[in-house]
């Protein structure tokens, strides 16, 4: 089997979670630009939507602190070509797009929102690790077991 790292935060350890049952149910984020376009180019606020699952939501209100949200990148690497990098951060860049339910944040920037656009971020408890991963990715082929690493449809 292939060996894939487990996800960091800023280097410091995430806390142990309470054992809850993860429920996969997905609702839209509200999405915001961090710049205002003009008129006629707004672009429709479904599109490039990811969404938040409920252990998701609920485990990011237990981690983050004051103005920290979950930032998604989406980085060349990994067994299947391109990876999923999660980190808490806290400043905004001009590139960036947010959305947020229920208080919990996530921001993605635009280069890497066209390869998770339509996905779920789920937050996954097992008995060997605790992670959040991107599932049900439509512009996904296919993905590595570890769930961070997979290749893009062409």
């Amino acid at each position: 089997g292939s060996w894939c790292p487990a996800p960091l935060c800023r280097g410091r350890e995430l806390p142990r979670p309470p054992l809850a049952p993860a429920c996969a149910v997905g609702r839209p984020l509200r999405w915001e630009s961090s710049f205002s376009q003009p008129g006629p180019t707004e672009s429709d606020p479904s599109e490039g939507q990811v969404f938040l699952s409920e252990s998701c939501v609920k485990r990011l209100l237990e981690i983050t602190e004051g103005s920290e949200f979950l930032r998604l990148q989406v980085e060349g690497g990994g067994c299947s070509g391109f990876q999923y990098k999660f980190s808490l951060d806290t400043v905004i860049n001009p590139d960036d797009r947010q959305g947020q339910r229920r208080g919990a944040r996530v921001v993605v920037d635009v280069d890497s929102l066209a390869f998770v656009k339509g996905s779920m971020v789920d937050f996954s408890q097992e008995l060997i690790r605790s992670s959040f991963q991107v599932v049900s990715n439509p512009q996904a082929e296919k993905g590595c077991s570890c769930g961070t690493s997979f290749s893009v449809k062409f």
